[in-house]
């Protein structure tokens, strides 16, 4: 699981409010999964290894760059490969390299219960619900193994399985041949944590929503005509 680099994402529409207007059905709603739904942190697996200093500091360090070597995993690179390749050129940061791996159950910190409650409240609703989520194929299966809500979901692409990662545009490719029986991209709604791939998916045709934090995805989506309840 990774965030590609940030960059700014623009308006991609304007919502013409008018209060005669019926709710909108949409095709599918397809959400990220990491930091949407599933709090992760790599901070705490790499920690039970060298504790939080060391793990800090390898985190931080750019002659590393966690990012883009875990984001490469994300894309299909077997993590065997990886952690050998890495400890080649890195031999001094063997613990850590390893670390995340080993302990990665440590790195799923929960669920983010406010967009579960959201999720769950679109499928009762009946609405189409998949998730496009930047993970490893090996790594993902104790996400199903731990968190019973990503069963309310139609579809789970993931792109360890598909040798893609977002904000790559041909993952949203595998995305609309994988909904086809639903409709169109442009008629569907993308929630993602990161301005790379939001802005990826709606070049790519979809309605994208910025996640920030769980105060404004249900404001978000009810605007969007989504068939939910205001929070109390």
């Amino acid at each position: 699981m990774s965030h590609p680099p940030q960059g700014p994402v623009d308006a991609p529409f304007v919502i013409d409010l008018d209060d005669d207007v019926a709710p909108n059905p949409v095709d599918a709603v397809v959400f990220d999964l990491g930091n949407v739904l599933i709090r992760w942190d790599p901070a705490p697996a790499i920690a039970a290894e060298v504790g939080p200093e060391r793990a800090a500091a390898f985190l931080a360090d750019p002659a590393f760059d966690f990012a883009a070597w875990n984001h490469t995993q994300d894309a299909g690179r077997p993590w065997e490969d990886a952690e050998r390749l890495a400890v080649q050129e890195h031999p001094h940061l063997e613990q850590e390299i390893l670390a995340y791996r080993t302990h990665f159950s440590k790195a799923l910190l929960g669920p983010v219960e406010d967009t579960v409650a959201v999720l769950r409240d679109l499928h009762a609703q009946d609405v189409p619900l998949v998730a496009l989520t930047n993970w490893s194929e090996e790594l993902f299966p104790q996400a199903l193994e731990r968190f019973d809500f990503l069963d309310l979901f139609e579809d789970i692409i993931v792109s360890g399985e598909e040798g893609l990662a977002k904000p790559d545009a041909e993952i949203f490719e595998v995305l609309a041949d994988r909904i086809r029986h639903l409709g169109g991209l442009d008629d569907c709604i993308f929630v993602d944590d990161s301005e790379a791939n939001v802005q990826a998916a709606v070049a790519a045709g979809l309605d994208g929503i910025l996640f920030t934090d769980t105060g404004h995805l249900r404001e978000d989506l009810i605007v969007r005509g989504l068939p939910l309840q205001p929070q109390r």
